[in-house]
């Protein structure tokens, strides 16, 4: 990965954990939960993906990328999480 491309990264995380800092929805809610006598622990996880663009129109890189079996590199865990956000794979 190189330096510029590391230095965006850095940039995004930053302005991600600025705008949940910043949010009076957020501050609210936990103030409320703070109120009932609970402490507050928020950790979120966020997957950013990135591939380059080929200099071809309509070529993904994304695309060529992906398993040919995707079902089955999924674990019993990773499908029920799935299911839990009611996404399904297309077969």
């Amino acid at each position: 990965m190189d330096k510029r491309l590391k230095q965006l990264i850095k940039r995004l995380g930053h302005a991600i954990d600025e705008s949940l800092s910043e949010s009076e929805g957020i501050a609210e809610v936990i103030g409320e939960i703070k109120k009932e006598g609970y402490d507050v622990l928020l950790v979120l996880e966020a997957t950013v993906g990135f591939s380059q663009r080929n200099a071809k129109a309509g070529d993904s890189v994304v695309d060529q990328a992906a398993p040919k079996d995707l079902d089955s590199s999924l674990t019993p865990q990773d499908q029920q999480f799935l299911k839990a956000l009611s996404i399904t794979l297309e077969k």
